[in-house]
């Protein structure tokens, strides 16, 4: 946020919230492309391990248990979901721990729903690319040509939107965002009325987090095909994978959604919301998320989709390698992939991230009022982890529970050692 509050930071190597609970800055398919969108066979849903697995999903069950056994109470936190998805399987590994409620006795389930924050983000780059790729826009068109109604931006480029070097401010920062929000969390938020709340913000430098370039980005879809980000997401995207499991609406969610959602905690005393602190959040409004956060799912339909999209079966080459094109978050300026020096990159839509213990892989973790919701691929091992969480909290330790499951996966042989960065000059 801007308003002189510090930036949050996650536990894993300092990887800025604005970054990786990318949808809270709080801190939160066209017809297919031929040959692509349905290239990869996707699982009829999540399907239960064999027998054999038994005692690994028992230890990665008891990661879970023993986070929220160490951080229940600093988190706020009743429940936690767990999907790992491995290239030689046709399965997920799908785990739960934890009750629906704080102090309830019902089971948080494993094929529970989960609002998934700013892992929406990558959705909304795809369907600009794809669009790229069918020759209906450029990535390095300007709001110009397809937003006018913004003359103030009319220089900023569909790429620097999705990589967050606009300029544009995050309107989940402002004050008179905040207060409508408090006033009514019931509210419906327009793209429009998001936008508007940063039409006369000073102008950002370099990398800023901001979850107004996504809505500006849903704008344009809908201007360039006519039709809604919804629709649009169904078609390209959802339906042809099928994503039974994951959800997308621009506000509210029907109970056939939310009957496996469990409730979600907003618990950051960091931002100006005191009235909600404690409260159970999951189903007020989405519309301030939209296309920067506002999607559902499933951690197994999450690690589906991941496949997708890392895989490159979503889109052809060219698109691709625009997806995963990097800035620096610490320069803003543009580097083919992060290091030991280097660490934390943004493309468009998705995050690179090297570690020492772990290696570069992607990964994401995004937050909205009452979940945190988050996903690594490591490209080495093909390995794919995705985590629900159900509260927003400045002391977010998700990561060290990540690590705890690679480490245990690790220790079972599903995957075999990442290579350490080597530090230069070493």
């Amino acid at each position: 946020m801007t308003e002189h509050r510090a930036p949050l930071v996650s536990t894993l190597a300092g990887l800025p919230r604005a970054l990786v609970a990318a949808l809270l800055v709080l801190a939160g398919l066209v017809a297919p492309v031929a040959g692509h969108a349905h290239a990869l066979a996707a699982p009829a849903g999540p399907v239960t391990a064999g027998a054999g697995d038994d005692d690994l999903k028992a230890q990665l069950r008891a990661d879970l248990e023993a986070h929220l056994q160490e951080r229940g109470v600093a988190e706020h936190v009743s429940a936690a979901g767990l999907s790992v998805n491995l290239p030689d399987r046709h399965s997920t590994i799908d785990v739960s721990a934890g009750t629906t409620t704080l102090g309830g006795s019902v089971p948080v389930r494993p094929d529970s729903v989960w609002q998934i924050g700013s892992n929406t983000k990558a959705f909304t780059s795809v369907l600009l690319l794809q669009l790229e790729a069918e020759h209906r826009l450029s990535i390095d068109d300007t709001l110009g040509t397809w937003l006018p109604q913004y003359p103030q931006w009319e220089d900023v480029t569909i790429r620097r939107l999705l990589n967050m070097t606009s300029g544009i401010a995050t309107y989940d920062d402002q004050p008179a965002w905040y207060a409508d929000y408090a006033a009514d969390p019931h509210t419906y938020f327009s793209p429009e009325r998001l936008v508007g709340y940063v039409l006369d913000a000073p102008a950002t430098t370099g990398y800023s987090y901001s979850n107004t370039n996504y809505v500006l980005a849903e704008m344009i879809i809908e201007r360039v095909t006519g039709t809604s980000y919804q629709d649009q997401l169904y078609r390209r995207i959802i339906e042809p994978l099928g994503l039974c499991d994951l959800h997308y609406r621009p506000d509210v969610y029907p109970a056939s959604v939310t009957s496996r959602e469990p409730a979600g905690y907003f618990s950051n005393d960091e931002f100006p919301l005191p009235q909600l602190l404690g409260q159970d959040v999951s189903r007020h409004t989405l519309s301030w998320a939209r296309a920067a956060g506002g999607i559902l799912s499933t951690t197994s339909d999450m690690t589906r989709w991941e496949r997708a999209l890392y895989s490159g079966h979503l889109l052809p080459p060219q698109q691709q390698a625009e997806l995963e094109s990097l800035v620096s978050i610490t320069t803003g300026q543009p580097i083919a992939s992060t290091s030991a020096t280097d660490p934390q990159g943004f493309g468009l839509g998705i995050a690179q991230l090297t570690d020492p213990e772990l290696g570069t892989f992607w990964f994401y973790e995004g937050e909205t009022l009452g979940f945190r919701a988050l996903h690594a691929y490591f490209p080495d091992t093909g390995l794919i982890i995705a985590i629900g969480l159900n509260s927003a909290t400045a002391d977010d330790q998700s990561a060290t529970l990540m690590k705890a499951v690679y480490d245990t996966l690790l220790t079972n042989g599903m995957i075999r050692p990442q290579p350490v960065p080597v530090t230069e000059g070493a």
